[in-house]
């Protein structure tokens, strides 16, 4: 694709970048087929390649419009495009910086900007998050129906593991700006798995909200600031002898991985960055080079599905994966069709595309159910709860379905 770009962006690094995914691409289209938004609405411009040619647009020096800023915003940024596209363009990054173009250009009406603004100053941080969502469910019987699905009971948290007597190794944990408080048993569960396979995991609270939210709201800089703080609390557990940062929700898991890319430019954080992306871990990552001395809890389901979610598929590119470690330590695992298209939980996106998000959803646990599976399984605390809300079938993080030996 050839490009021109404007003044504004030409000689900047974000426009050398643009640049070089633009003349990447081909038109070929082969990315329509596995976009979500495309096959619900058949339009063009909610597809990647119609999304492509808008930043194109906006990146040659169009001016911004609502249209623009609607047809990003539909955008779930899960990435199957990426995974389908034979030249490789990485649209996650050109759709990140369109929505920051749009965002800083295009005014968005009273309640969008509420809306959006409560998200940012809410959910990223878990002092403010965790006793609104403990309010919530005290009052849940008398919320809306649409606020109701947002807010799950809250379920029984085992206790966090004693530290192994001598640990093979030390990890860090990155736990989350939500999921303490939405689904507090995952971080407990893959400290436990990890105890007792010998690995002493090491709480993080220094860190926070990995960026992502931010990020895809069209605020990078603030995402970065994110970025840096966490980037400081990891540095200093990798020094002390951690040799790894385990992500469990693979939401964030990708984000993490961006760290070195996106602070590449600071001189002060570039290499501290480029420490943690290397050191950032999915908890399969850990347990594949276990999996003879792990087994399925008890009281577990072990007829199965599993929800890749899009994170893991088509941003970490660990597809397959957790459904092979699962097989191999005893579930048997319901046929998924349509595997890679999104949930359509994607971050705030089910908060912020209702309409859209549930006919994803609708979709997804059809084909979730469909093989009679007494669970679903999933990566991400996000597509957890999201699924949850519209089935009446438990939804549990795998890590929760496991259990380690100590045993060698």
């Amino acid at each position: 694709m050839q490009t021109q770009l404007a003044d504004f962006i030409r000689d900047t690094e974000a426009g050398r970048e643009a640049d070089g995914i633009l003349r990447k691409c081909t038109h070929c289209g082969f990315c329509t087929a596995t976009c979500p938004t495309y096959r619900l609405l058949g339009d063009e411009l909610d597809g990647p390649r119609g999304r492509i040619y808008q930043v194109k647009q906006l990146l040659e020096g169009a001016e911004p419009t609502a249209s623009i800023q609607t047809h990003l915003d539909r955008c779930l940024t899960c990435r199957a495009c990426e995974t389908t596209c034979p030249s490789g363009v990485e649209f996650g990054r050109l759709a990140d910086l369109g929505r920051q173009i749009v965002e800083e250009r295009v005014p968005r009406s009273p309640r969008a900007r509420l809306a959006r603004g409560l998200l940012r100053t809410i959910v990223p941080y878990r002092g403010v998050f965790g006793p609104l969502l403990t309010l919530g469910r005290s009052f849940r019987p008398l919320l809306p129906a649409r606020l109701r699905e947002h807010v799950p009971a809250r379920r029984p948290v085992p206790s966090w593991p004693a530290t192994p007597a001598r640990p093979a190794r030390r990890v860090l944990m990155l736990e989350g700006c939500v999921q303490p408080a939405l689904a507090p048993a995952i971080n407990v569960h893959t400290a436990r798995v990890l105890a007792e396979l010998g690995i002493s995991v090491e709480r993080t609270p220094g860190a926070g909200c990995c960026g992502a939210i931010d990020q895809h709201l069209g605020h990078p800089e603030k995402a970065r600031a994110r970025m840096r703080r966490n980037v400081d609390t990891w540095v200093d557990g990798l020094d002390r002898g951690a040799d790894a940062i385990v992500v469990n929700a693979t939401g964030c898991g990708v984000q993490v991985r961006d760290y070195g890319h996106a602070l590449a430019s600071d001189p002060r954080y570039a290499e501290s960055a480029r420490r943690v992306t290397e050191a950032a871990t999915d908890p399969v990552e850990l347990l594949e080079a276990h999996v003879e001395r792990l087994r399925p809890a008890p009281d577990t389901p072990r007829r199965i599905a599993f929800h890749a979610p899009c994170t893991l598929q088509h941003g970490l590119g660990l597809g397959g994966r957790v459904e092979r470690l699962l097989t191999a330590i005893g579930f048997e695992l319901t046929p998924v069709a349509d595997a890679h298209i999104c949930c359509g939980s994607a971050g705030t996106y089910s908060l912020l595309q209702p309409e859209l998000s549930h006919q994803l959803r609708a979709d997804k646990l059809s084909c979730l159910q469909a093989g009679g599976p007494e669970l679903i399984a999933t990566a991400n605390v996000g597509c957890l709860a999201h699924l949850q809300a519209g089935t009446d079938r438990p939804v549990r993080h795998w890590l929760e379905l496991i259990e380690g030996t100590d045993k060698e």
